[in-house]
């Protein structure tokens, strides 16, 4: 990804975040390839995933909806040029002032996750003489492979509402001032990699609409979230998600009602190969038992693998371009050794790699810390007083 383009980014100073714009550009067509051929289905991308101002003018101007979790989230849609209509707002914790937002600049829909949101929605949508369309977020109690701080589908989760309460919720609604029922929302969790998760979750929404059929109630809409994973361990192999796979399961096993159009809100699958963060190395320590790669980068620019273990792939872009000069000679830095990849920061857990494989690395190489184009720059830090880092788009 990086061979042609090494001398650009030695003169970018690190830490920094740097984006692919072509490659965002190719994953946001295999999405519309996808679903072209069906009017009823709407893409939201989750801003929460990544919300660089320049990813989400390129996004907005593909046509995508957005997905929204925070009233900053909205405004950031709207001067990204999303249209209002298109954005949806979720989150367990709306705040007045955030749903006060949402109204004035009417947005699509709110993702309800409780009653007591949804009483609150009401009463502030009645003092400002608007209508509230809602769709209520559902736990459907679905377990998915994934690690267990990014499930959100299961009944002990904080999210949405227990499927055994649905009909009473709606009908709750439906007698309220100024609130208008237009759907149901899902979300089962993220990094999901087994279309078989999805396929459950296909399962269950058919069971729910069977539930509603028997009240006698009826939704226009059925949002099944995001959640599609991608492949951290060979990027360059698969550089786009199996977009095919996941829109055909839904298309397959989902058994809609005329009418309905159904929403996808999908934010890793979108950006995460896009985005690599750069890293040099300060030091190499070599210790009683272990060598320490320490660079200068750290958990407060990509969290991810200090809060969730996560994995990502790292290149040493010094130590390829090195081989490729050297062409088979002495020079070249064909061994590889084994290190922990470390950053700067006073936690132990500022961890990016243990034990991982790299050819010789020596202070002053840079490093590709791969598939950082979600939750990386969005979930930055200034802990230890760090800087954020700066952002290229190449």
């Amino acid at each position: 990804m990086f061979a042609d383009r090494i001398n650009q980014l030695q003169t970018f100073a690190t830490p920094c975040y740097v984006y692919d714009r072509s490659l965002l550009a190719a994953t946001l067509e295999a999405i519309r390839q996808e679903v072209c051929g069906h009017d009823n289905y709407h893409v939201h991308y989750a801003i929460k995933a990544n919300a660089n101002p320049a990813v989400l003018r390129q996004i907005a101007a593909a046509g995508f909806g957005a997905d929204c979790v925070s009233g900053g989230e909205i405004r950031a849609a709207l001067e990204a040029g999303f249209p209002p209509e298109s954005i949806f707002f979720a989150g367990v914790g709306k705040a007045d002032w955030e749903i006060r937002l949402a109204l004035e600049t009417g947005i699509g829909m709110f993702n309800v996750e409780s009653l007591e949101e949804l009483e609150v929605i009401n009463e502030i949508a009645t003092l400002l003489n608007i209508r509230a369309k809602v769709s209520f977020r559902i736990n459907p109690d679905v377990s998915a492979h994934t690690h267990a701080h990014i499930t959100t589908g299961r009944a002990e989760n904080k999210f949405g509402i227990a499927k055994e309460h649905m009909v009473d919720v709606i009908h709750q609604a439906q007698s309220m001032a100024s609130i208008d029922v237009l759907g149901l929302h899902f979300h089962i969790g993220s990094q999901l990699l087994e279309m078989d998760d999805f396929e459950a979750l296909c399962n269950r929404i058919n069971e729910l609409q069977l539930t509603l059929g028997e009240a006698g109630l009826h939704v226009d809409n059925i949002n099944v979230g995001g959640g599609l994973g991608i492949d951290y361990d060979e990027p360059d192999a698969h550089p786009i998600p199996d977009f095919q796979a996941y829109f055909s399961t839904f298309t397959k096993h989902l058994q809609l009602r005329e009418g309905q159009r159904l929403h996808f809100e999908l934010g890793r699958a979108v950006t995460a190969q896009m985005g690599t963060l750069l890293t040099r190395v300060l030091y190499v320590k070599h210790a009683t038992e272990k060598q320490f790669v320490i660079v200068d980068a750290g958990m407060t620019e990509l969290i991810r693998p200090a809060l969730y273990g996560a994995h990502h792939r790292i290149d040493n872009l010094s130590a390829q371009a090195d081989s490729e000069v050297a062409e088979g000679n002495a020079d070249a830095r064909n061994e590889s050794v084994c290190y922990d990849v470390v950053g700067p920061i006073c936690e132990s857990s500022d961890v990016f790699a243990k034990d991982y494989s790299m050819p010789e690395t020596r202070r002053g190489d840079l490093l590709a810390i791969r598939s950082a184009g979600a939750y990386g720059e969005t979930m930055a830090s200034t802990y230890n007083c760090r800087s954020l880092p700066d952002t290229h788009i190449i």
